[in-house]
């Protein structure tokens, strides 16, 4: 039973901690645009024709 006393504060600041993150997350600007990431990846890139540079290729 005493432990309880270790635990029941140690539960109530991690469930404060948690539920701080969550507020800033939001209040940052984290879920603004949740629509245009999953879609990003469907588009292809602008500057396809460019291809990747060449490392072994020197100037």
């Amino acid at each position: 039973m005493t432990a309880l006393v270790y635990l029941i504060p140690a539960a109530l600041l991690l469930g404060l901690l948690g539920l701080g993150a969550f507020l800033w997350s939001l209040n940052s600007g984290q879920f603004d645009d949740l629509d245009s990431a999953p879609h990003r990846i469907l588009f292809d890139d602008e500057n396809e024709d460019e291809g990747p540079d060449d490392p072994t290729e020197s100037d």
